[in-house]
């Protein structure tokens, strides 16, 4: 059984406490089926997150089969399902597929065989076999809520919320919707809450609960609410409501309450003797009606539960364990693969930069093959050799312009690359991934599969970039270690800029958001390298630490032989770092963009 007493759930507005719930008190029996209705604002979907955990309450208790949710103990992932408003499945996959990640993500399977027989029955639990095979982005707005519910009912949740399940659809396929949660209440004892704001088909609920500014004005039978309200029509409840205010509502129902919790308990027994409630066996005594031992709003008139009232139940089904986070990582890591390959714009655009960008290099790259030329061994100040000093002044200046800005390009460009593998990474799945994490997943199982995914995008694209440039342009060192120096800085660049930008993405509340500050990020980092133009020493101390570009560009510079350093010293004011402080720099990004991801990662970004 759920009960709540006198739960509040307050906000700051104005600099005033604002009660968004007040003072809610119910019970709701295993194997009811409630909805929670009121008009726009009236603090529904408030309390569906308050009862789930997402909301905390600031006043009053919630308890879970006589345990303090609190206090004693929390929901279990598998215990509890939420649907909520929004799609919690990837357009790309199918309806099976999506339904598989669903289980293997929150329920330890022990072989292929439990998993198949698992789907199944869950595609016809809800009627979904039929378009198992159909892509997401093709079902319509009835077959995504009940997807939706299928990918819910994996785990066997003892007690199902449903958030505006049937917003936006159709009468038929409202009814329809409705009568599959009616369905999933009368099995296993499950208890569905169901938040909506549609007054129609009321008659397939056990139980319809009325808010009014936070505050209950009934709960009871869908067969008193226009008796109660004094209403010919259930259209005609909510202007009732708006007659007077919630205070009044709630007085109201306190003297009303013992009368119509009867009526609800009568007509429970009557569907456990009639065989209509799965959760009994058998019905032994009836107790005697529950009596009103108080006016106080604490004190909540009982709703039998028939486990209570003597009653042989058949307990819910057992929970299901969670999978570790091996199998978690694995389940995402191969999941995100699928979608990336099957967004034929995604991969359109990683090959098209991962073909234009190093063409781009290339292009450049005459200028930085030409030799350096060197002075006379000795000088005595005749034409010859002043024209000689002359033009090794110019071939410096060339190569040196040349070779530092063709680092500078592959730097920049990889920059670029980071930051389009990334910045819409977590922001753009916001609103699934915080309904997984909900369900059980692991925030490091999570970032560890995005690590992965990005890092084999990372290697790609900066090892191609640094073979295919090498054929156009030798790095300029005769010694291999120089070549894969610098191969290791074009790495860890695309790494630094990849993994900040998924902190971002990880931290920012949209993806508009994310990508935009991102767009930003790689932005600056050009003009405030200071590898092109030196820069105010005062703006050079302040910025230098956090662009990531000047440290892969100055890392690679000193990796090249002195002479090429000289000629790159001649046209820059900047001055170069030792490679191995330029390494550690680069980690150290690295690292703060994966804190900053696992901090955003553990934020609550449900709203």
């Amino acid at each position: 059984m759920l009960e709540l007493k006198d739960v509040c759930f307050t906000i700051q507005k104005d600099g005033e406490d604002l009660n968004l719930i007040d003072q809610v008190s119910l019970q709701v029996p295993r194997g009811h089926f409630m909805a929670i209705v009121g008009p726009s604002g009236c603090g529904k979907t408030t309390l569906l997150k308050t009862i789930a955990g997402l909301n905390e309450e600031s006043a009053g208790s919630l308890l879970w089969n006589g345990l303090d949710l609190a206090e004693e103990k929390d929901f279990d992932p598998a215990e509890i399902g939420y649907v909520p408003q929004f799609s919690i499945a990837y357009d790309q996959l199918t309806v099976d597929e999506s339904i598989e990640s669903a289980t293997r993500l929150r329920v330890k399977i022990k072989n292929y065989a439990e998993l198949d027989n698992r789907i199944d029955r869950t595609l016809e639990e809800t009627g979904l076999a039929a378009l198992a095979d159909r892509p997401v982005q093709v079902l319509s707005g009835g077959q995504k809520r009940r997807l939706g519910l299928a990918m819910e009912l994996v785990t066997g949740p003892h007690l199902l919320l449903c958030d505006e399940v049937t917003s936006g659809l159709d009468p038929r396929s409202e009814r329809d919707i409705v009568r599959l949660l009616h369905q999933l209440s009368r099995r296993d004892g499950r208890t569905v809450i169901s938040v909506t704001h549609s007054l129609a088909h009321l008659e397939l609920y056990d139980s319809i609960l009325v808010l009014h500014e936070g505050r209950v004005a009934y709960h009871g039978p869908p067969a008193g609410l226009t008796h109660y309200f004094s209403v010919e029509d259930t259209e005609e409840v909510y202007p009732q409501l708006a007659k007077q205010r919630s205070e009044k509502w709630a007085q109201s129902w306190l003297k009303h309450r013992e009368a119509y919790y009867g009526k609800l308990n009568k007509r429970r027994k009557e569907l456990i003797k009639r065989g209509e409630l799965s959760v009994p066996v058998e019905v032994d005594n009836e107790p005697e009606p529950t009596k009103k031992s108080s006016q106080k709003t604490t004190d909540t008139t009982q709703l039998e539960d028939p486990a209570e009232a003597q009653t042989i139940v058949r307990e819910p089904a057992k929970l299901v364990k969670t999978p570790g986070i091996i199998s978690q990582f694995s389940t995402l890591l191969g999941r995100r693969w699928k979608i990336f390959f099957r967004d034929r714009g995604q991969v359109f655009l990683q090959l098209a930069i991962l073909a234009c960008f190093p063409i781009l290099v290339a292009l450049f790259s005459d200028r930085g093959n030409e030799n350096i030329k060197r002075f006379s061994d000795r000088y005595e100040g005749t034409l010859q050799q002043i024209q000689e000093h002359t033009m090794v002044e110019k071939s410096y200046l060339s190569v040196g312009s040349a070779v530092s800005g063709i680092v500078m390009f592959q730097v920049v460009l990889l920059s670029l690359m980071g930051s389009n593998n990334s910045a819409r990474e977590i922001a753009g799945e916001r609103l699934i991934f915080e309904k997984e994490k909900f369900g059980g997943i692991r925030p490091i199982a999570y970032l560890g599969s995005k690590v992965a995914f990005l890092g084999s995008l990372i290697l790609i694209q900066s090892l191609w970039m640094a073979i295919f440039v090498q054929q156009f342009w030798k790095f300029p060192d005769g010694a291999e270690a120089g070549f894969l120096d610098h191969t290791l800085f074009l790495v860890l660049i695309n790494a630094a800029m990849t993994f900040v930008c998924l902190g971002i993405s990880a931290l920012m509340k949209t993806a508009e958001q994310s990508s935009l500050l991102s767009i930003y990020l790689v932005g600056f980092q050009l003009p405030l390298s200071g590898a092109v133009l030196a820069l105010p020493e005062s703006i050079e101390s302040i910025t230098r630490p956090f662009i990531s570009a000047y440290w892969a560009w100055s890392g690679s510079i000193d990796s090249m032989n002195p002479s090429y350093r000289n000629a790159i010293d001649a046209v820059t004011e900047t001055s170069f770092q030792s490679s191995s402080a330029c390494h550690y720099l680069l980690i150290i990004h690295i690292a703060i963009g994966l804190i900053a991801s696992y901090i955003g990662i553990k934020r609550h970004h449900w709203d």
